[in-house]
């Protein structure tokens, strides 16, 4: 259970989610921690319930409590749970009914999985013409590469991020959370509401087609430009920034890094009079970055000599002293006992079903007079089925008969 909140400022907005994993539910939990009632349609329970087969796959992924991932109270909390079988027929009827109904639909099945079960924009837009569609897929919903499997990790190589993140010379590595689904889902997010404002204008849905490796390729700066400009194909840098001088991680004598920006011209003259390196700071060769850039190593070199003298936290004291920008390298164990987060609401307390506490990510962005909030703990699967099909107009009757035939499922009692 969670603390009453205020309203949201999507409150009254509503949504179906389907599909699985990270992209389309991220999307759908970010409406729906600003007030949005996201109804999640999931697969059944099949087997053995103490199993837990069924549902959204991301239930059980990771570590679990209960036979349940903890991720799966953040990644669905704010949502209900519909369980059905979107195989047949009187299911996919139930999803044409709260289209019908709703304001936006959130997918991301590989593209023509939703026209297969006749839930396609060409289906859902005419019974609802103010209907807005987010689809998510891996390559989009045209272009050659539409019909292949698109993961995450494969979006995040196509889409230029996996080849940068590397010490040169070394094998790339990926970012070590689904970093391509998000910013998939974020994209989804922007495109929901400026197609709810175009709506509110014209009175008109429309579909978003949001591809992972377009969500990743649009964040790689100036990698395009570069390359057509003067033909440079940008490698990996480590943990520096090429290009921009300086910023890198540098090693203290207490084994940590410290995390330095010194790249703005200012900021870099502050620098180097803190680490007495003033004749660094005031050759004219080095005042702007293009001069910093061709001796990078010179200045590294400074800067490391003078880390390897301090621990981290004499580093980052004198470095905040001199309004330099530096941080360290948080673990969650640093993240969990910050108390910088916990000011901000970062680090937000909720009770399980078993009456344990859960901290989970506080809400993101903040709103000043409407802010989001966490209305209700992620459902069991099913938990909301009887109630979403009464307010679609069926009976308890019908709804057992669903039942009875494999169609849908509640969660047990």
């Amino acid at each position: 259970m969670t603390a009453a909140v205020a309203p949201g400022p999507l409150t009254g907005l509503k949504v179906v989610e389907l599909g699985q994993l990270i992209a389309g539910p991220f999307a759908a939990k970010t409406l729906a921690d600003f007030g949005a009632d996201v109804i999640k349609i999931e697969p059944l329970q099949t087997g053995d319930p103490l199993q837990n087969i069924g549902g959204d796959p991301l239930r059980r992924w990771r570590l679990l409590k209960d036979g349940t991932s903890v991720w799966w109270q953040v990644q669905s909390r704010n949502k209900r749970s519909l369980a059905l079988d979107l195989k047949q027929p009187e299911a996919q009827d139930i999803v044409r009914k709260l289209a019908t109904e709703s304001d936006v639909l959130i997918e991301n099945f590989r593209p023509g999985a939703m026209e297969g079960w006749g839930l396609g924009p060409d289906v859902l837009q005419q019974l609802n013409p103010r209907l807005i569609m987010l689809r998510i897929s891996g390559y989009g919903q045209t272009g050659p590469y539409r019909d292949r499997p698109g993961f995450g990790v494969v979006a995040e190589a196509m889409g230029g991020l996996r080849h940068l993140t590397a010490e040169p010379g070394r094998v790339p590595v990926r970012v070590g959370v689904s970093i391509g689904d998000t910013l998939a889902s974020l994209h989804g997010v922007i495109g929901i509401l400026m197609a709810l404002h175009h709506r509110n204008t014209s009175g008109a849905g429309q579909v978003i087609d949001v591809a992972l490796y377009e969500a990743v390729f649009n964040c790689m700066e100036s990698l395009l430009p570069e390359y057509s400009a003067f033909g440079a194909v940008r490698g990996p840098g480590g943990s520096a920034l090429p290009g921009i001088a300086p910023s890198n991680a540098y090693l203290c004598n207490d084994g940590g890094y410290a995390l330095i920006a010194g790249n703005g011209d200012s900021i870099y003259k502050r620098l180097m009079k803190t680490i007495d390196r003033e004749d660094l700071g005031n050759d004219p060769a080095l005042k702007d970055n293009a001069g910093r850039v061709a001796r990078i190593d010179e200045i590294d070199n400074a800067i490391g000599q003078w880390t390897s003298q301090r621990s981290v936290a004499e580093v980052l004291a004198a470095l905040d002293a001199a309004s330099v920008p530096a941080g360290r390298i948080y673990t969650i164990a640093d993240i969990a006992a910050d108390p910088h987060y916990q000011a901000r609401g970062m680090l937000q307390q909720i009770t399980m079903t078993d009456g344990s506490a859960l901290t989970v990510p506080g809400i993101v962005p903040k709103l000043s007079a409407t802010p989001g909030g966490v209305r209700r703990n992620a459902p069991a699967l099913g938990q909301d089925t009887d109630e979403v099909l009464r307010g679609i107009g069926l009976t308890q009757a019908q709804i057992q008969a669903l039942k009875d035939k494999g169609i849908v499922q509640s969660a047990p009692k």
